[in-house]
């Protein structure tokens, strides 16, 4: 579905990611692992658009598309859940989600998907008029990962999703992110939990100062002795 091939990004010409390489399967997991600056959300940001590659390729279901906009990415099935969530604390829980779904034109049709969201996350139904900036931590990140269902993404980039949520709901969201996987939608995620994310990966990379260092299967991965000694403190 994804294919990344010798990908470089620059910030104030200082190199964030250098030759990056990495599928992402139809309906499969991919993760990104490693330290904080190795340049993980940088990648993600490129891939959506948001952030302009120096070189390499892009191409998503077989189509260039790194010299695409942003928007034009979220069209075509590639929707990006920044780290930070970035919601519009102003605006109720109902709009954000709306506003998610700007790119689609049926009504019907974006109607079911956010009652899909509500059937995922029930409390954001019940606080459908609520301000998103008075909800919890966990319930924005909830609100955050709908809003990027609303355009019905066939691939969702998912940017540090357990990032400031009480550790009792970070196995909620993992667990959500596995139910939208196993609905048909393709994950690349981006999370400084290695244990978490490896543990639900189909296949992972290790990313170190811009480069990729290590790949495997999630498992094969959570076994390696780089893993161990650099991530997980064993």
């Amino acid at each position: 579905m994804l294919q990344v091939r010798d990908l470089r990004v620059s910030h104030r010409r200082i190199a964030a990611v250098q030759g990056v390489s990495l599928e992402v399967p139809e309906g499969r997991i991919a993760a990104i692992v490693g330290a904080n600056g190795a340049g993980k959300s940088t990648l993600l940001r490129a891939i959506a658009g948001l952030d302009r590659a120096d070189a390499g390729e892009i191409s998503f279901q077989g189509r260039p598309i790194q010299r695409l906009p942003a928007h034009r990415r979220v069209g075509l099935g590639l929707s990006l859940v920044p780290e930070g969530r970035h919601l519009f604390p102003r605006l109720t829980v109902e709009r954000n989600l709306d506003l998610g779904g700007w790119t689609r034109t049926d009504r019907e049709e974006k109607a079911r998907s956010l009652e899909l969201v509500y059937s995922t996350f029930p409390v954001l139904g019940e606080r459908r008029r609520q301000l998103a900036g008075t909800l919890s931590g966990g319930e924005q990140q909830m609100l955050a990962i709908g809003r990027g269902l609303m355009s019905r993404p066939k691939l969702l980039l998912l940017d540090e999703p357990s990032w400031g949520i009480a550790p009792l709901l970070v196995s909620r969201i993992f667990q959500t992110i596995a139910a939208v996987n196993r609905a048909g939608v393709a994950v690349l995620l981006v999370e400084q939990n290695v244990r978490r994310a490896l543990s639900l990966a189909h296949h992972a990379y290790v990313l170190q100062t811009g480069r990729i260092v290590l790949q495997g299967s999630g498992a094969e991965l959570l076994s390696s002795d780089l893993v161990k000694r650099a991530y997980l403190g064993l």
